[in-house]
């Protein structure tokens, strides 16, 4: 299982606000590519959004679907990457000091091919993995909370 954690400068509203947006999914989300279709429901459970990744022309095609979800705490998702298999990936937002959010990312996979390959070095791609995805979320939370502070009245 591959586990990572990063304290992003923005409050869990903020944070879970990105989550909540499907749309911004391939924006943060490390090997998605492309976004073809959000659940309006999304993130309520058993919401889906379906989405495209690897590199054209060998993209593939398949969905997640919230398992979990507790507003600006949690958000559980069965992530599908057919023919490759399935990964369950957990998302935790714990509020920090000086109004940040400590966000913890577990993955593993539960189901397909590469469950069987399962190791020490499908654990370390992951883990780089979902450190580039946390990066990628912190800026996007971060510059929210930075344009609403600029905007806020005086």
């Amino acid at each position: 299982m591959a586990i990572v954690q990063r304290t992003v400068q923005a409050p869990p509203d903020r944070v879970f606000a990105v989550l909540a947006d499907g749309w911004t999914y391939s924006d943060w989300v490390v090997g998605t590519v492309h976004i073809r279709d959000v659940d309006e429901s999304w993130p309520a459970v058993g919401s889906r959004l379906h989405h495209k990744a690897g590199p054209w022309p060998l993209s593939l095609h398949d969905k997640s679907e919230v398992l979990i979800v507790e507003p600006d705490k949690r958000l559980r998702l069965n992530a599908g990457l057919w023919p490759l298999g399935e990964a369950v990936v957990d998302i935790k937002l714990e509020p920090a000091p000086g109004g940040a959010t400590k966000v913890t990312i577990e993955e593993d996979f539960e189901r397909g091919p590469l469950l069987a390959v399962r190791n020490k070095l499908n654990d370390l791609v992951l883990h780089r993995r979902n450190i580039e995805t946390l990066r990628r979320l912190a800026d996007i939370a971060e510059r929210s909370t930075r344009h609403t502070q600029r905007d806020a009245p005086r």
